[in-house]
């Protein structure tokens, strides 16, 4: 009975340890999902704002 309850105990901590190593697997992707999201987002920002100050040159050169 020893021995069974032993290897059921095993089992279920190799369940839980793959469960965790998982998740950890997940949160990692997950994390770095959102810092492409973030990098995209920023290149994107940067490429508005560096039109918006070639807009600004344009203007300032047409009034004087």
């Amino acid at each position: 009975m020893t021995t069974t309850t032993n290897r059921s105990t095993i089992m279920n901590l190799m369940h839980e340890n793959l469960a965790r190593v998982q998740m950890a697997a997940r949160l990692g992707e997950a994390q770095s999902r959102r810092r492409g999201y973030q990098l995209a987002r920023a290149q994107r920002l940067s490429r508005k704002a560096e039109s918006a100050a070639q807009q600004a040159r344009l203007a300032l050169a047409r009034a004087l």
